[in-house]
């Protein structure tokens, strides 16, 4: 066994969406779940969450993430039939797995838009007791009118304010969590800002943790100094590893500016692995697999996203449309779009031209993310590159599978990383925060 420390640190996020590094749009909601895969199981019955939450603790990983769905996508005036539906409320779920896990970490993301701090706090804390410090929230920020519609106050928000909320949100909901001593007093809190005036006592005594670990996601500008100010994780998109030292390096110079250091901020990017045999063997089932993921319909629909008008005639196996594309397409409500639908258009036009790609294929290729594929052994050895390079602190694995999708990785990888000195071996605290290496946070003024 090698002597160096530990240094990776596994999260698990399952029924997840990402995005190709280069921000081009992917189908589906879940689409890195094949859900036409027969050991595909319930994405809301609790014995599903129960396993992977289950298989994630037996791989000694830091923490299981769920996302949040607030409203189901339309795509022509109608529901999006292609997306999984039924989302259940992500902290009601975490609170269930606190019964069921000893020292798996415990996040859920939950929106600072559509909600209210006093009560998101509460819920936290009390999520942190009862897992015995080991919550965590992943903030996110909207400014979708059409969520909004789903909330009393039409949850609208201009996208130039969103930060400034969640910033003020998360002091807000820091402040609560600091009006408990750890002697177990009950002091006043007040709040006076731009979006929250607030003053009265909090009900939830102060958490093992202080406070729950705080998770942030954005990358932009804006986001990137929000999370340099207030997170403690950052769920990074760069898959590659130039550019996730190019995003870590920029980050962790931001933190300075705020009395921090590069130890208070673990970045963990989202990732897909597929294991084989051989290197032939993972390609062959990777190719596969996001076939399975990218199914006709939902090529189709990839195109219609982009170009903002009924493609339905087309053909997925057919060359893309000559037709230019729509520059603000409005078919699909509910969904985030990055980048310039036109440009990546033509980038998908050029990408079909040069390899003779059909639409499906097109899709396939362009909207494929950086995945980990090959053997368990070259797996294990490039996650610990990743890090010991500096590119990320960590990897948040989006199972293909609900719920066996972790366990060919926790039976096949962690035991290499192990070897290699680059994972533990027992989990040596009892809280996220003991997980994480990050400190225990002091108390702050209540005033503000």
């Amino acid at each position: 066994m090698s002597a160096r420390k530990p240094i990776v640190h596994l999260a698990a996020l399952p029924h997840s969406r990402l995005r190709s590094s280069g921000g081009t749009p992917i189908p589906g909601v879940n689409n890195t779940t094949v859900w036409a895969d027969p050991r595909s199981r319930s994405q809301i019955e609790f014995s599903s969450f129960e396993h992977l939450a289950r298989t994630a603790e037996r791989g000694l990983f830091d923490f299981f993430f769920l996302a949040e769905g607030l409203r189901l996508r339309e795509h022509k005036g109608r529901i999006h039939d292609l997306d999984v539906v039924g989302r259940p409320e992500s902290l009601t779920v975490l609170n269930a797995l606190a019964a069921v896990t000893e020292r798996l970490g415990l996040a859920a993301t939950v929106n600072a838009t559509f909600n209210e701090p006093y009560e998101l706090a509460r819920r936290l804390a009390t999520l942190d007791h009862l897992s015995g410090g080991r919550a965590a929230w992943n903030v996110v920020t909207s400014s979708d009118a059409f969520t909004g519609e789903n909330f009393r106050r039409g949850g609208y928000l201009n996208h130039s304010e969103r930060y400034g909320r969640a910033a003020e949100f998360v002091a807000t909901a820091r402040q609560l969590w600091d009006s408990w001593t750890p002697e177990g007093v009950s002091r006043p809190f007040a709040h006076r800002g731009r979006h929250f005036d607030i003053a009265g006592e909090f009900t939830v005594p102060r958490s093992p943790q202080g406070h729950p670990v705080v998770i942030q996601a954005g990358d932009s500008a804006e986001g990137r100094e929000f999370a340099a100010a207030t997170a403690d994780v950052v769920f990074s998109r760069h898959g590659t590893l130039e550019a996730g030292r190019a995003f870590s390096a920029d980050l962790k110079r931001r933190l300075a500016k705020y009395g921090r250091t590069p130890g208070d901020l673990k970045i963990m990017p989202g990732v897909t692995v597929v294991l084989g045999d051989t290197a032939a063997e993972a390609r062959e089932r990777a190719t596969e697999i996001r076939r399975q993921q990218v199914s006709p319909q939902n090529a189709i629909l990839a195109l219609e996203q982009l170009w903002g008008v009924d493609l339905s005639a087309y053909d997925p196996d057919g060359p893309l449309p000559e037709i230019d594309p729509v520059p603000d397409p409005q078919l699909t409500r509910g969904r985030t779009r990055r980048g310039d639908t036109v440009a990546i258009a033509e980038k998908w036009r050029a990408l079909s031209k040069e390899k003779g790609l059909s639409i499906r294929q097109t899709v396939i290729e362009a909207s494929g993310r950086q995945s980990f594929i090959g053997t368990p052994g070259a797996v294990a050895a490039e996650l610990e590159t990743f890090v010991r390079r500096g590119a990320a602190d960590g990897f948040v694995l989006v199972p293909h599978l609900t719920p066996g999708g972790l366990d060919e990785f926790v039976d096949r990888v962690v035991p290499l990383l192990q070897e290699r000195g680059a994972f533990r071996t027992e989990y040596e605290g009892t809280t996220l925060r003991s997980h994480l290496g990050l400190s225990h946070p002091p108390l702050e003024g209540l005033i503000s």
